[in-house]
């Protein structure tokens, strides 16, 4: 596949991860059924999969087997729809539309939503637990210590916790940051610092490199979605437009205005495209996706 072919590649990965996922998923036909299929039915079907993307793309900076990579992708997308599944229940966000279908609560009911958010986040480190990503067992528990606080209280719960109590609230632009270098960039930075460390070592200047794009493309996806949250409706977005307005939640287009929210996540995807300097076509993939990541319109 050429390396300018981004939306084939694109396409792939998304159809890839649903095979995978659909194998690694519990069959509804093994008890307890109801809870495994509120989990298929909350992870499987939907989604953009741009963190499975950043994956694979930030794997083919170091070489990595995508059989690694593949698990590693599948971890970090049972730990974003368990964080949906958990952000949509009436104690949260309250929201009854997510990637175009009822969200979980609503299919299923509160408790079993609760209990497949829960169940998805164990499977996610079970799986980076009994599967070889690296060559050095030291470098997983490392790669799992990322993860780990990627998903926890200094990572996207924190930033869940922080938005939560920032209903109401006018914040300052750092202080909005803050909130979704965690809540939103916290995994999306482990998608990459994970896919690249499936592979080869990287020295610590590429690592560095990676991780200053993954921040930049972190915050710039945030920017985007609440644009995008502004300007399209719900048909187009597969959950309810509007919502954080209604709700009273600091936005990025709240604060700066749709326009300047818009430059914003231009000068971050410039500061992501600068960290790729250095690095050489093996970074071609996470060139086009911080393109795409700024450029979607969905």
């Amino acid at each position: 596949m050429s390396a300018t072919d981004f939306p084939a590649w694109s396409r792939e990965v998304a159809g890839r991860m649903e095979t995978v996922l659909a194998g690694l998923l519990p069959s509804p036909r093994i008890a307890p059924s109801r809870l495994h299929d509120a989990m298929r039915y909350a992870a499987l079907g939907g989604g953009k999969r741009v963190r499975p993307m950043l994956v694979f793309a930030a794997g083919q900076v170091s070489q990595a087997d995508p059989a690694r990579l593949e698990v590693v992708s599948a971890a970090i997308e049972l730990i974003h729809a368990y964080s949906l599944v958990h952000d949509d229940l009436p104690s949260m966000d309250d929201d009854v539309l997510r990637r175009g279908k009822p969200t979980c609560h609503v299919e299923f009911d509160e408790a079993t939503a609760l209990l497949a958010g829960d169940a998805m986040q164990s499977l996610a480190f079970q799986l980076l637990a009994e599967h070889r990503l690296a060559d050095d067992p030291v470098a997983q528990l490392q790669m799992i210590q990322v993860f780990a606080v990627a998903c926890g209280s200094r990572g996207m719960a924190g930033g869940q916790a922080i938005d939560l109590d920032a209903v109401g609230k006018a914040l300052t632009l750092p202080e909005l940051e803050n909130m979704h270098i965690h809540k939103t960039g916290a995994l999306i930075r482990a998608s990459v610092l994970l896919g690249a460390r499936c592979g080869r070592p990287l020295d610590p200047q590429a690592l560095g490199s990676l991780d200053r794009y993954a921040k930049c493309i972190g915050l710039a996806f945030q920017v985007v979605d609440d644009v995008l949250d502004e300007e399209s409706d719900s048909t187009t977005l597969g959950k309810t437009a509007g919502k954080d307005r209604e709700a009273g939640k600091p936005t990025y287009t709240s604060l700066l205005g749709v326009p300047e929210a818009r430059k914003f996540a231009s000068s971050l995807l410039a500061e992501a495209q600068e960290a790729l300097a250095g690095l050489d076509e093996r970074a071609d993939r996470l060139r086009q996706l911080a393109d795409f990541i700024v450029r979607r319109d969905r």
